[in-house]
This record gives structure tokens, C-alpha cells and sequence, in this order.
């Protein structure tokens, strides 16, 4: 039976964030117990409970490894059960936690050609010693199946396949146009299944709309983690807090004719969980009418912490 952590839940920045002093960054950081914290987007997957693959490591990864004992260094002076990564795109927030497992720890990275070359760009990710941890490239379409440092497969196989977004903030070239230079490689969806035939489960953290084709390939599917930023389109320029809507920042909105609660409705999906979550998005408050319309439209709120199996 695969195993699914969700190691962080929320949106760049985490919630509370560090320099927000919105309604619900305040009343997390007051302690109220609607208002749960929650660290930035990550999870970890694993077929045997033993060895495991990071989806996205966010910059709270030191403290969200901390958090969790399967996560442990076990039988060992050093070592730990991340065995690789893989990132669904090159944003600050799932890519940067990279750093953290620098310590001398053998795994792979895997992502598309463009996100690994973002990494080889930027010499900092060098501290990432290359005899111990290879940069392995995914291929968009082709299923794989990862393997630890040692080629050992991991037990899962992984397809990854564009879906609608935008390249990284800090990559964005004004001059290229309404896409900022985007291309297919830099916002990327998985599907992860057990390779003993179990049934699996979808991972797009990020995703800017729901054509048709992405709602056909999710329809029916056991379980769905989806991009859940922001409750309405121009949340971030309605709170104070932001100059850009979901759209331009390459997100869905939940709420709305066009928002992904009613894009998913009649999919027959078997559980949809909301995650990376910004922390303006009322759902994040467990006392809010917006909260209590996600969970009557049957979405769960993914927070830190969360066990899953599809």
C-alpha cells in the first residue's frame, strides 16, 4: 500500500507568514485553533514505508523532516529515508529546500531538462555534492521509475506531464510576451502508482486552469491533490496584501464558474484534497462559510501532517 505525507500544505510564504498581518496570518499567530499553521508545499511518497520520494522541497524541509518520525534517521549515525526528489517546477518555494539535505546525504533530483538547468544556473545548488546526489532528467509523457542514489527502484513509477502555468517568478522575461517566457517544462503534474499494481494518485501543486483533456485524464481518479492558492481570482488585490490575481500568477482560483470546485464537480473523482494554499484563502479558517462550502462541495483541506493512501 503506497504511503502519502504531506510534509507542508501551504503557499510560498507559509501560513502564518513572516511579514503578513491579514485576518488569518493574525489569528494564527495568536494560537487560535481554526487557524491552524502551516508550513510550505511539500510531500513525501513512499511504497514501503522505508524509502522515500519528495515531491517538491519547500524551504521549511529542515523543520518538516524534523516533524516527522518516519523521516528519521534510523539505524544509522547518519542517514536519513528521502532516497530522491523530484520537483514540479523551479519556484523558491519547492525547490529551495534542496539546500537543506546538503549534508553529505546520497539521493537523486529528479525534474524536467528546463528546471535542472535553472539548478545548474545557479552555483549555489553546487553545495549539493554531485558524487552523491545526480541530477537526473524526467521526460514529459514517459512514465519512470525512480530509483535511490544506488539505482535501487523505489517501487513507483511517474508520469509527468505539463499542465497550464507560468514559469518562475524570479525567471519571468517581460519582454516575451502574456506567457513571461514560459514553456511546458516549467509547471508539470504527476501521477504516481505503486509498480505492484496498486491504484495511484495525481500531485499538481501548481495549474492555471482545467481544460478539457486535464479533466478527462482526472476523471474518476482515486484521489486528486490540486492547487488550491487562493479562494477568488483577485483575493491577494482584495485583501491589501498583493498586486497580482491567481491568474497571473499562474493559479486557479477555487471559487467561481471558473474556479476549480466547479471544474472538478461531475469528475467522479474519489477524494480531492486542496494544497498549497496561500495563507489570504479563507478555507485555511475552519470556522469560515468558504471553508465550509469547499468541504460540502466533498474537498479536504490538506494540512501539515496529513497521512494519505489513494
Amino acid at each position: 500500500m503506497m504511503h502519502i505525507l504531506v510534509l507542508g500544505s501551504a503557499a510560498g510564504g507559509g501560513f502564518p507568514q513572516w511579514n503578513c498581518a491579514c485576518d488569518g496570518c493574525r489569528r494564527a499567530r495568536s494560537g487560535d485553533p481554526a487557524a491552524r499553521p502551516r508550513t510550505q508545499s511539500s510531500i513525501a511518497v513512499s511504497a514501503d514505508g522505508k524509502r522515500w520520494l519528495l515531491l517538491n522541497a519547500s524551504p521549511d524541509l529542515g523543520a518538516q523532516l524534523l516533524a516527522q518520525p518516519r523521516l528519521h534517521p534510523k539505524g544509522m549515525v547518519r542517514g536519513n529515508p528521502i532516497a530522491a526528489a523530484l520537483l514540479t517546477n523551479a519556484d523558491i518555494d519547492h525547490a529551495a529546500g534542496l539546500l537543506t539535505l546538503r549534508e553529505s546525504h546520497p539521493f537523486a533530483v529528479y525534474a524536467t531538462p528546463r528546471v535542472l538547468g535553472v539548478l545548474a544556473a545557479n552555483s549555489v545548488f553546487n553545495v549539493l555534492n554531485p558524487a552523491l546526489v545526480e541530477r537526473r532528467p524526467l521526460t514529459l509523457g514517459v512514465p519512470f521509475r525512480p530509483a535511490d542514489a544506488n539505482g535501487k527502484p523505489l517501487g513507483l513509477e511517474v508520469e509527468a506531464f505539463a499542465v497550464p502555468g507560468k514559469v518562475a517568478l524570479y525567471l519571468e522575461d517581460a519582454g516575451a510576451g502574456p506567457g513571461f517566457g514560459s514553456q511546458p517544462e516549467d509547471t508539470v503534474a504527476l501521477h504516481v502508482t505503486p509498480t505492484d499494481g496498486g491504484e495511484g494518485f495525481f500531485y499538481i501543486p501548481g495549474c492555471a486552469a482545467l481544460p478539457g483533456w486535464l479533466a478527462d485524464r482526472l476523471r474518476g481518479a482515486a484521489l486528486v491533490l490540486f492547487d488550491g492558492t487562493t479562494w477568488t481570482d483577485d483575493e491577494m488585490i482584495r485583501t491589501g496584501t498583493g498586486s497580482k490575481t491567481a491568474a497571473r500568477m499562474g493559479h486557479m482560483a477555487m471559487s467561481g464558474p471558473a474556479g476549480s470546485i466547479a471544474a472538478f464537480d461531475g469528475l467522479g473523482v474519489r477524494r480531492k484534497v486542496f494544497i498549497h494554499i496561500n495563507n489570504t484563502n479563507p478555507v485555511l479558517l475552519e470556522d469560515t462559510p468558504e471553508r465550509r462550502a469547499a468541504e460540502a462541495a466533498g474537498w479536504c483541506i490538506a494540512h501539515d501532517g496529513l497521512e494519505l493512501t489513494p
